[in-house]
């Protein structure tokens, strides 16, 4: 672990620049989903007892540069306190004179919000001059947005630089979860892996078959594979044109030492609606007329078998259709069985991506899970075995 804590500084009267997400949704000006923001909290609530007084920059939206009214931070201000359970100042500017008269009069017990980061529009240019005014209103750098270490901008990744920095407490929950899923983790290990198509996961696959001993495909993607078996998918969603790509994985996967488990039987379907009519048939067995919509009940078995063999499991995608019953029967099936072993103590489980906390939270798995990330395109990059500019900075 290269980055440091909030244990290891000293935030006793330091001015913290702590960068979150509170990327909420908002409906008629009021956060209709706190979960971003409860999970800063504890972050806040440290720097607070610590003696510190921190100082939230965050970004809403996509302003490009511009003051989008609609997209100001102020609106958030009730949301945060109510979370917070302390008051929070608003400046309506992260840098400059109207920024910098609200750290100056910010009093101890208190959270200074600061505008909108992308209204300047160095920010996602990482803009040295930006970042230098933004360095001027703190003495220490906390990143605790994980979900945008991805990109590297004046205060993900700028900030790092110019200040003594350290990861919050949801970055640090985040890195230490995924350390344990695919830098040093218990084996066996096994991935799973869903959603629609082969092409937006290529690097994700290419980088898993070399580091876990299973590898689960399912949903969509799980078609492809099977087409480049050979097998006719019928009228199911399935990229044929990346069948070649499909057996070199497979064949990567083969050298590598890791099992790519697919479905060996399947829920199939002449309409892709609610409670459509259906039956299960084998995997190779797919009518002209019908599509795969979910794996079926002999392919949840077995990865059922799977897990129960595994020591860290890490998930991202569902296996089937799971947004309509009853094609979120085997998402549903595998999650709430991954979610008894780790319960139990016999799993480490980790996911993230927006569709996999949508299925297993809708699933009732997602509480028992080791981890949940909600970060979408950094835990996917961080997964690919990509570096994430945000978190080397706080390393250097």
């Amino acid at each position: 672990m290269a980055w440091k804590t909030l244990d290891q500084i000293d935030l006793s009267g330091k001015r913290v620049l702590t960068r979150v997400d509170i990327n909420v949704p908002v409906a008629d000006g009021q956060v209709t989903d706190t979960t971003r923001i409860d999970r800063i909290v504890p972050t806040v609530r440290d720097i607070l007892a610590a003696g510190g007084k921190p100082i939230l920059l965050a970004h809403f939206g996509r302003p490009k540069g511009e003051r989008v009214p609609e997209m100001s931070l102020q609106q958030l201000v009730p949301a945060l306190e109510a979370a917070f359970e302390a008051p929070v100042m608003f400046a309506a500017d992260c840098v400059g004179p109207a920024a910098q008269a609200a750290v100056d009069a910010l009093a101890d017990g208190q959270v200074l919000l600061l505008e909108n980061t992308r209204y300047h529009a160095g920010e996602t240019k990482n803009d040295a001059e930006l970042t230098a005014k933004m360095a001027a209103l703190g003495d220490i750098f906390c990143n605790d947005a994980f979900s945008a270490a991805h990109r590297a901008h004046s205060s993900t990744c700028g900030l790092a630089h110019a200040l003594p920095s350290c990861a919050g407490r949801l970055m640090q929950a985040e890195l230490s979860a995924l350390e344990s899923a695919l830098g040093e983790p218990k084996r066996p290990v096994v991935a799973v892996v869903g959603g629609a198509k082969v092409s937006t996961k290529l690097e994700l696959l290419g980088n898993l078959v070399a580091k876990v001993d299973h590898l689960v495909i399912g949903g969509g993607m799980a078609n492809t594979f099977l087409a480049a078996q050979g097998i006719d998918v019928g009228k199911s969603l399935a990229e044929h044109d990346m069948t070649d790509t499909a057996r070199e994985i497979m064949t990567k996967a083969h050298t590598a030492g890791c099992n790519i488990v697919l479905p060996t039987d399947v829920v199939v379907a002449r309409e892709f609606a609610a409670n459509a009519d259906n039956e299960v048939v084998a995997a190779d067995a797919c009518p002209a007329d019908a599509m795969i919509l979910d794996a079926g009940p002999d392919s949840v078995a077995k990865v059922s078998e799977v897990f129960e063999a595994a020591k860290t499991l890490i998930w991202n995608g569902p296996l089937g259709a799971f947004e309509i019953e009853p094609f979120n029967t085997a998402t549903d099936a595998a999650a709430l069985k991954a979610a008894s072993l780790s319960k139990s103590g016999a799993l480490i489980s980790v996911a993230g991506g927006g569709d996999t906390v949508a299925a297993l939270n809708a699933s009732g798995a997602a509480a028992d899970f080791t981890y949940i990330s909600t970060a979408g395109g950094a835990f996917l990059e961080w997964m690919e075995g990509k570096e994430l500019p945000g978190v080397a900075a706080l390393s250097q």
